[in-house]
């Protein structure tokens, strides 16, 4: 009787299939983002059914746990990891060393079968994305699922534009427990980005655990109060709340977050700041600064003039630090910032003055130089390699260095002509802080501390190779990253909604090839996205989806 009724499913299984190999699929099936570089469609779809099995390699256990994972998430379908050989009715998971980039994948669905292949489980994971997205929307179900679940046919081969796609978070102005960075890793992840820049000390807070340095964090990690609404204008001075805020991660959490990244095949590369936007720690060891104390964890926003002070005492603190960071952090780059440094002090400071002479230096921002191409040396010498801002161009460009570009595109153009490698985040285009609209169309937006806007339209047409750079300059252009400030995100809602569908939208610009991409088309797949942003329970600026 068992086996009567296990042919019996069979049979019914494989005429369900089969009703599928027919059908004429539609353009409205295919809305995926970043858009493939090649993308076939076909008639039939493949049904998942009660007995569709996973099967991959050996090496691709774990993109099998994840898509598994994915699927009973978004479609309310249970599947199973099967060992089996069978030939119909299952998804297969292969590497395939004859697919040469190393992010690149294929993606085959017909009625009987779905294949994702890559040379790199990296590469199958991207696959695996654009699988997610052919799902059907909206058919998660709390009880037991009674429609069929079908992807539609199709032939994809896929790789990125650029090696570095990225997004960065400032968790120093607001902080963000470790539930809300993995979210914010599976979004980096849905968008086949695979960096994130985790900003991680700043003026108003130190968030990450130095054993060596206790005071950083039980000091530095908390505020005594706030600035309230746009504070610091020439019409609005400084009030502040007085409810201390602050936190930090341990190194444990800290090693969850990697970890959590790692399965989603995404770099974790942290920033330290140096030598400005560093008054938490200053606060915790007031010895490190220029004598201008007594420092306080900053309540307000903006750019301070305490600095650290370029003393061998200083540079013994900040390897001892970045020993430890490079001890939790796999990662090739460590940030070091470099930005919004006042000299004021070391103007002021006779032993900053005297180091200028001893050391043969111009000026202040020679000093500068000096002092981040010691701490540059020190990563050098430990295997890793330092990106800083664009403003370590100033006073001359530490040797090995990477710049982040983010005051327009000239110190990218300027790096990469001095063949050093560019990461492009200018904020006309890449700050997600900014207003979505301009104000005549803005819609109860939150606050923000600029009145500069930047619409999902202008972050789609952001070309980030300049023209004025030749092909061979044009190669150091490692990709983009799209920059998320936080002074007015004290939620994560708020931190949702000003990035998306923004970060969708520069997804594409690191993906896809320029020829590649249509605005109109774009905002036709964007509307799909949406729908998948309400599946998962985002928060995004919906008024500029539906009102184009």
């Amino acid at each position: 009787m068992k086996n009567l009724l296990i042919l019996f499913i069979s049979a019914l299984i494989f005429s369900c299939s089969e009703k599928y190999q027919d059908t004429v699929n539609v353009a409205g099936d295919y809305q995926i983002i970043p858009k493939p570089e090649y993308l076939k469609a076909a008639n039939g779809r493949f049904l998942l059914a009660p007995d569709t099995k996973i099967i991959s390699d050996s090496v691709l256990l774990g993109e099998a746990a994840y898509l598994k994972e994915s699927i009973e998430n978004s479609s309310g379908r249970k599947i199973q990891i099967g060992s089996t050989e069978a030939k119909r009715n299952v998804i297969i998971l292969e590497v395939d060393s004859k697919i040469e980039h190393k992010e690149g994948y294929q993606l085959s669905v017909t009625n009987k079968r779905v294949l994702i292949s890559a040379s790199t489980n990296q590469g199958v994971f991207y696959g695996i994305q654009s699988l997610l997205q052919l799902l059907p929307i909206d058919d998660k179900s709390d009880t037991i699922p009674t429609k069929d679940v079908t992807i539609p046919a199709v032939q994809i081969e896929d790789q990125p534009r650029y090696g570095y796609r990225g997004m960065h978070l400032d968790v120093g102005r607001h902080f963000f427990g470790v539930e809300y960075v993995k979210k914010y890793l599976d979004l980096i992840a849905m968008h086949k980005m695979n960096t994130f820049h985790w900003h991680l000390t700043e003026d108003q807070g130190w968030r990450i655990e130095i054993k060596k340095y206790p005071k950083l964090t039980e000091i530095g990690a908390y505020r005594k109060g706030t600035a309230i609404g746009l504070a610091g204008s020439r019409n609005a001075p400084y009030t502040y709340d007085t409810i201390p805020y602050g936190g930090f991660y341990t190194q444990e959490q800290i090693k969850e977050v990697i970890a959590y990244a790692a399965e989603r095949h995404i770099t974790v590369i942290p920033e330290i700041e140096l030598p400005g936007h560093s008054l938490a720690a200053l606060a915790a060891y007031p010895e490190l600064g220029n004598g201008t104390g007594p420092y306080e964890v900053a309540k307000r926003w903006g750019i301070f003039t305490q600095i650290y002070a370029p003393s061998e005492e200083t540079f013994q603190f900040l390897e001892d630090v970045l020993t430890e960071v490079m001890a939790l952090f796999p990662s090739k780059y460590i940030h070091i910032g470099g930005d919004e440094v006042i000299k004021k002090e070391w103007e002021e400071s006779a032993y900053a003055q005297s180091l200028i002479k001893k050391e043969g230096l111009k000026d202040e921002h020679e000093l500068q130089s000096y002092f981040v191409q010691r701490i540059e040396k020190f990563l050098n010498a430990n295997g890793r390699d330092m990106i800083g801002w664009d403003e370590i161009l100033e006073g001359g460009l530490a040797p090995n260095a990477t710049v982040m570009s983010w005051r327009g595109v000239e110190g990218g153009i300027a790096a990469a002509q001095q063949h050093h490698h560019v990461i492009m985040t200018p904020g006309t285009h890449c700050y997600f802080d900014y207003y979505q609209e301009a104000e005549e169309n803005r819609i109860e937006e939150p606050i923000t501390g600029s009145k500069r806007h930047t619409t999902v339209e202008k972050v789609y047409s952001y070309e980030p190779t300049p023209s004025e750079l030749s092909q061979e300059e044009g190669s150091y252009i490692l990709g983009v990253q799209g920059n998320v400030w936080t002074e007015y995100m004290p939620t994560w809602e708020q931190v949702e909604y000003k990035v998306l569908p923004r970060m969708t939208a520069l997804s594409e610009v690191g993906w896809s090839s320029p020829e590649n991409k249509n605005w109109d088309d774009f905002r036709w797949r964007l509307q799909q996205m949406a729908k998948r942003y309400d599946t998962f329970g985002y928060n995004y600026a919906k008024y500029v989806i539906d009102d184009k």
